[in-house]
């Protein structure tokens, strides 16, 4: 007779499957894989990953007002929700379309919109979800149009651009986080709905949109840009920024065979100079090896320009694919601006504007936004300056060019040194064909050769 098989307790297999509805736990099992949400392509709205966070909790976290899903139940953001609710308000009066036409749009689209998102939210009902569409999505298209059009600001019931005001600056960085994003399209779709724009004067959501980004960010997002790309393609406004700075056509990514380049401070030892571009386009960074100049459009640093670049970064590595051209240009400012010197020489050709005022707080910038700024060396945008910056550099002739160009006409020892030294190399030749000593040509030359061992010393320390 077989004996029956025990668990370290002593209770036998048989005792354990008597205890356990395998049938009711299989349809649970099965119930619970039925609503799963499959990961949908189109998701483009994500939490910022952990390494990233940690680097700069605040570059990722909304002070203000909380826009979709990610930080809805924060507690301290849900003081906007009363605001949400008058612009709300106000937005349905603006348009005169009834509020059921509105969650019947939302309705029809929310798998759509939940796909946009990283994570599920199963937290959220339907109704739920829908209702915070409607109030952050009318909270946007309102606070754009009241940038816009200070007529349509209440004086009343506005404590955004009306005294006791709120902080309308945090708010308009607040809506530029990855992790504070409603998709673009909802935004469009509910504000060609409202019929807003037939019974005022032309605009589109993209125009105030760009004025928005335009006026947070400056030369990132420039005037005339709505006329050269296309952004009807932005997911949202991070994606909107992004798109802003498009490489141009004859930008493509190649292999960097080298990982390294020299610095601005090494590179103008070397001779190279700087010029100030004249593309609106950031990343339109030029080297020409003929004239040997380098020339790179302006780039302003502010007090939020972290919060920018830190956003972009997150975003293009979550969303994955090749043409993270954001993060190759910040693996290029820290190649570029390593130190305060670096920084400073930048500021002197002003290729920077630094509103810090302190060399050193911009160089810390770039050297900490390289963490975790994992590049693709098979597929970098800049491959083809960084490879151009090594050769001219690793000319030595370059060296000895720029440092005589740099120094004899500043320092008269300089001078002094190569007239001695080739003063010594003549007497050392007459004293040869003579074929005897003088002790007036011995002490000229002991005198030449000093001066040739500081003009030796001053080329080793440069």
């Amino acid at each position: 007779m077989a004996k029956r098989k025990t668990t370290a307790a002593g209770t036998s297999t048989d005792q354990m499957n008597s205890s356990l509805d395998i049938g009711k736990l299989a349809v649970s099992v099965q119930g619970k894989l039925s609503i799963l949400r499959p990961f949908s392509n189109n998701c483009s709205i994500f939490r910022v990953p952990k390494r990233l966070r940690e680097l700069n909790e605040k570059a990722y976290t909304p002070q203000v007002i909380s826009i979709g899903p990610l930080h809805c139940e924060n507690q301290e953001l849900k003081k906007m929700d009363e605001h949400k609710r008058l612009y709300l308000r106000e937005f349905l009066e603006l348009s005169k379309v009834n509020v059921k036409d509105f969650i019947a749009a939302i309705a029809e689209k929310e798998d759509k919109l939940r796909n946009c998102y990283a994570e599920t939210f199963d937290n959220l009902s339907k109704e739920e979800f829908v209702e915070m569409v409607l109030l952050d999505c009318s909270f946007l298209i309102m606070f754009l149009l009241k940038r816009c059009f200070p007529n349509l600001r209440s004086r009343n019931t506005d404590r955004i651009f009306n005294k006791p005001w709120m902080n309308e600056d945090i708010i308009r960085f607040d809506l530029c986080l990855l992790e504070n994003q409603l998709p673009f399209f909802i935004v469009e779709d509910l504000f060609k709905l409202s019929k807003i724009q037939d019974r005022h004067e032309e605009y589109s959501m993209i125009e105030v949109s760009h004025d928005l980004l335009s006026c947070a960010w400056g030369i990132w997002a420039p005037n005339d840009i709505l006329k050269e790309i296309n952004l009807s393609e932005a997911e949202h406004f991070v994606d909107f920024l992004r798109i802003c700075q498009k490489p141009a056509e004859h930008m493509q990514p190649k292999k960097l065979e080298t990982l390294t380049a020299p610095s601005v401070a090494e590179l103008h030892r070397a001779g190279i100079k700087f010029k100030l571009g004249s593309s609106k386009n950031l990343l339109d960074i030029k080297f020409d090896d003929n004239e040997g100049t380098l020339e790179i459009p302006q780039l302003r640093i502010g007090k939020r320009t972290e919060i920018l670049f830190r956003n972009l970064q997150a975003f293009e590595q979550c969303n994955g694919g090749r043409n993270r051209y954001v993060r190759d240009y910040i693996a290029m400012l820290s190649f570029l601006a390593p130190s305060a010197k670096d920084v400073e020489i930048l500021v002197k050709y002003e290729i920077l504007k630094n509103w810090h005022h302190d060399n050193d707080a911009v160089s810390i910038l770039f050297r900490n936004l390289s963490k975790e700024n994992f590049i693709n060396v098979n597929h970098f945008y800049f491959s083809g300056v960084v490879e151009d910056l090594n050769k001219y550099y690793g000319k030595r002739g370059h060296n000895w060019e720029a440092f005589l160009e740099q120094n004899s006409f500043r320092n008269p020892w300089t001078i002094i040194s190569v007239v001695a030294a080739a003063v010594l190399v003549i007497l050392t030749i007459i004293q040869t064909l003579l074929d005897h000593s003088s002790s007036f040509i011995m002490i000229t030359q002991l005198f030449c050769l000093a001066l040739s061992l500081k003009f030796y010393n001053m080329v080793t320390r440069a």
